[in-house]
Order: structure tokens, then C-alpha cells, then sequence
């Protein structure tokens, strides 16, 4: 696995082998090997968590804030534009959340890696803030579509949240932080349509959006006052800087400093995620991977209600609480990743003379894989044949589990394999996601409409089916393939 004291790429000229530290400089500044209270790794277990707790509260609110306006993105476009609301506008009312995703972290991430989690995190959650203000304050579909695609462009959660836990856990801990941190969207997203689409019919939409700049509120006071610099390096440069001014020697620095301006690391943060993921086929692949299935949460969202409308006569309030059923699946997919991930982590670890690898984090990730699209072709015939309510529903838990299983492990793959490059990976792999997310389900409607559910869902399955090898190939090969990228190379 990837060492994780190696220096960012913006100090790619700066080497520094671990097996040098022999030789001690007392001019460099690390963690005091014997204890150091300042190494996250090092905090106290119940401060780490309630991390965790504070991450899965924004990863809540953003959720709950996405999935809100699903079940009544048709009567937002119908009363914006008075009428004329269009298919497609609706759709894309829904999915371009995803397309501010995509481009958010091209600058969350590599910022984050120049001046560390805390500031940025809390810069985005602020303008997070605002931009769900101005969705509330909308009055045309467009402006609503500008606001959603800039409240996308601000959620830091998302890349950021994997990379703090790699920051304060230990590799075989992860997979549990991951999982629970996992667990607060999908309750988000279960009670944020059903509560919006209720609110709909009483109060009207823009009630909903309020309750969400609430929740979001809340949550950056609580980051504010609790959330401490979880980025080694950026804890590191700090700590160089005040014994600077303590002992008054100018020579004190971490491994990671050079003499670059901020600026040129902050362009050269910027790029990072393409260059890590241009040197990495197995990024590059897995990527790919997530992206088409990922694709499916948006394609049963925005397909879900309209099923259940039209062709089943239900209200949008009983569309919107029929969601919970996809939570419903995730949830059972999150504990049983909670239970199971870390432990297949170790049993593989331990089958293999005690060595580690990140490629033992995809056995659930191929089961999910080969699962999902067979889900999908179930879901596309059930809504076809007109099969009663509750068989839908059981079908779309079974798009909740099979989903989250072939999904959430990769990201504690990208974790485990890329260490300090973490956050920059992972926005290689939410890119791809949101690109696919925001995109794809626009093919649905018309495929759908010459083809039906069954036959139109039932092309998208055979599709991603294609791809479902490539976990098998990484966690056979990773090992191996890792080894051509510095990113991810065995020391």
C-alpha cells in the first residue's frame, strides 16, 4: 500500500524516502514518532468519530437538499414557467446537481491540498448556504437550474469527507467510518422527498428549500465550532511555522515545503486530479466503472416518480415517500458493509503472510457489479407489466443494495491505494460520476417512451453489464498495475 508520508505532486521535485529518516535533520518537522497529539491519527477515538458524525451530518443536508426536489421537479418547472414545464427540464432539474458536483471538486480537492480540509470545507459550506438561497428565492426554471448547478459546484462533502477519514484512521478502520459516514445520505435522501413532496401540496416547494438553508446552516455552525485540521501536511506547515517563531530558527520546515508561490500550488493542485488520473489505469478504469453505476440512482429517481404517477395514480407525496424504499436497500447495503468490509479486508490481509492490499476492498464491489443491472432490467419489466405497488417497491430496494454494494467499497479502494493523493483521486472518480449522472438519464425518456420500461431499461442493463469484469480485473491484477503509476506504487 501506498506510504502515505510521501510528499503531494505539487512537491514532486522535493524527494523524500522514509528509509532516509535514519539519518535524522533536525531541521525537518514531522510527528513525534513516540506519541504526538497533534498527528490525527494519534486524537482520541471518540473526537475521531464524532468527526465522522459531523461529516455525516453535512453529507445529510447536502442529500436531503438533492433528492428534495425529485418528487416535484415537474410542478417546479410547471410553476416557474407557468405552465410550460417540459420533460427534459425536469429531468434536468434533478440532474444537474450532478454537473456542479463534477466541476466543485476540480478546485475543493486540490485546494484542500493547499491550504488543508478546515478552510475549505467551511468556505464551500457557506457558499453552499447562498446557493440554496438563491434556488429558494428562484422565479424561472432557469435561474433555478443556474442555482442548483452552483449549490452542486459547492458541496465539499463528497471528495473530501473519504479523504478526512483516511486522514485520522488507520487503513483496517476505514471501511467502518466510510459505511457509517455513507448511512446519513441515504437517510437523507429517504425523508427529503417524502417531506418535500407532502410540503408541495400544502405549502408549496420553496418551504422545502428553506428547511434545507436551515439544515445547512446548523451544520456550518457545527463545523465552525468543532472541526479541527484533520491534512498532515497542512497540520505539519503550521506546526514548522509556529516553532519558526518560537525558536527563531528560519531553517525549520516540513518535507513538503518548497519555494513555490501559493499560487503555482494552487494551479498545480488544480491540475492534479487529471495528472493522477491520466498516470493511472487503474483510476482510470475504475472511474469508468463508477460512473455507470452510479448512473442508475438517477435513472430510477427520475423515473420513479413518474411511474408511480402515471401509471399508478399516486399523489407526488406518496411518490416522494416511495423513495424510501431505495434507502431502505442502502441502509442494509451500508451495515453490511460495515460488518463485512473491514473484516474481508483483514481475512484477505491475513491469507496473505499479513500483506495488505487495497484491491481486497472490491470483493463486494464485483458482487454489486454483476447484480445492478440485473436489478435494473427487473425494475424496467415490473413497471411494464404493471405489477402491484409493493413488487416495485421490493425492486427498488434491491436497486438501494445492489447499488451501494458495487459503489461504497471503491471509494475505500481510491482510499487505501492513494493515499495522500486521496482527495485527488477522488475527484477523478466523483467527475466521472457526476459527468455520467448528469447525462445519461437524459437518454431514458426517449428511450422509454419508444420502447417502454421493460425493453428501454433492459438496454441500459445489458450495457453496464459489459463493464461489470473490470473489478474482477483490478482486484486479480491491481496489485501489479498499480505499480506502473507513482501515485499508487508499493514502496
Amino acid at each position: 500500500m501506498m506510504d502515505e508520508t510521501q510528499p503531494l505532486l505539487q512537491d514532486v521535485n522535493l524527494v523524500y524516502d522514509e528509509r532516509q529518516a535514519i539519518v535524522p535533520n533536525k531541521d525537518i518537522v514531522d510527528f513525534d514518532p513516540n506519541g504526538d497529539e497533534e498527528n490525527p491519527i494519534e486524537w482520541p477515538t471518540a473526537y475521531k468519530w464524532g468527526i465522522v458524525s459531523l461529516l455525516a451530518f453535512m453529507a445529510f443536508t447536502v442529500t436531503f437538499t438533492c433528492i428534495s426536489v425529485v418528487p416535484v421537479a415537474s410542478r417546479i418547472v410547471d410553476d416557474l414557467d407557468h405552465g410550460h414545464a417540459s420533460k427534459s427540464a425536469s429531468v434536468l432539474l434533478v440532474t444537474i446537481w450532478e454537473l456542479g458536483e463534477a466541476a466543485g471538486p476540480l478546485l475543493i480537492a486540490p485546494l484542500s491540498e493547499v491550504f488543508g480540509r478546515y478552510p475549505v470545507m467551511n468556505v464551500a459550506n457557506t457558499l453552499f448556504i447562498a446557493a440554496t438561497v438563491l434556488a429558494a428565492l428562484s422565479q424561472s426554471s432557469t435561474l433555478f437550474i443556474v442555482a442548483r448547478t452552483l449549490t452542486g459546484l459547492a458541496v465539499a462533502s463528497n471528495v473530501l469527507n473519504p479523504a478526512i477519514v483516511g486522514d485520522i484512521f488507520a487503513s483496517e478502520q476505514r471501511g467502518s467510518a466510510m459505511s457509517y459516514i455513507q448511512l446519513a445520505p441515504l437517510i437523507g435522501g429517504a425523508i427529503g422527498p417524502a417531506i418535500s413532496g407532502a410540503i408541495a401540496e400544502t405549502m408549496g416547494w420553496r418551504k422545502a428549500m428553506w428547511m434545507s438553508v436551515i439544515l445547512a446552516t446548523a451544520c456550518e455552525i457545527a463545523f465552525l465550532t468543532c472541526f479541527r485540521e484533520t491534512y498532515k501536511v497542512a497540520i505539519l506547515r503550521r506546526k514548522a511555522a509556529r516553532l519558526r517563531r518560537e525558536t527563531g530558527n528560519a531553517a525549520l520546515r516540513t518535507v513538503f515545503d518548497t519555494e513555490d508561490s501559493r499560487a503555482k500550488k494552487v494551479w498545480d493542485a488544480m491540475t492534479r486530479p487529471f495528472t493522477v488520473l491520466a498516470g493511472s489505469g487503474v483510476l482510470q478504469v475504475l472511474s469508468i466503472f463508477g460512473a455507470v453505476m452510479f448512473t442508475y440512482f438517477y435513472i430510477m429517481a427520475t423515473t420513479l416518480p413518474d411511474i408511480l404517477e402515471s401509471l399508478y395514480g399516486l399523489s407526488p407525496a406518496a411518490a416522494g415517500s416511495a423513495l424510501i424504499s431505495f434507502s431502505i436497500g442502502s441502509a442494509v447495503s451500508v451495515v453490511l458493509c460495515n460488518l463485512t468490509l473491514d473484516r474481508i479486508y483483514v481475512k484477505l490481509r491475513d491469507s496473505h503472510k499479513g500483506v495488505g492490499q487495497p484491491e481486497y476492498r472490491l470483493p463486494l464491489v464485483i458482487i454489486g457489479g454483476f447484480t445492478l443491472p440485473l436489478v435494473a432490467v427487473w425494475y424496467g419489466w415490473t413497471a411494464d407489466a404493471h405489477l402491484p405497488v409493493p413488487v416495485l417497491l421490493l425492486v427498488v430496494v434491491m436497486f438501494g443494495v445492489t447499488l451501494m454494494i458495487g459503489f461504497l467499497p471503491l471509494y475505500a479502494y481510491v482510499v487505501d491505494a492513494f493515499g495522500l493523493y486521496a482527495a485527488s483521486a477522488m475527484t477523478a472518480v466523483i467527475v466521472a460520476r457526476c459527468l455520467a449522472g448528469t447525462f445519461l438519464p437524459l437518454a431514458t425518456g426517449p428511450l422509454v417512451d419508444r420502447f417502454g420500461y421493460g425493453i428501454g431499461l433492459s438496454v441500459f442493463g445489458v450495457a453496464s453489464l459489459l463493464f461489470a469484469p473490470i473489478p474482477v480485473l483490478v482486484l486479480r491484477y491491481g496489485s501489479k498495475w498499480r505499480q506502473r503509476s507513482k501515485y499508487t506504487r508499493d514502496e
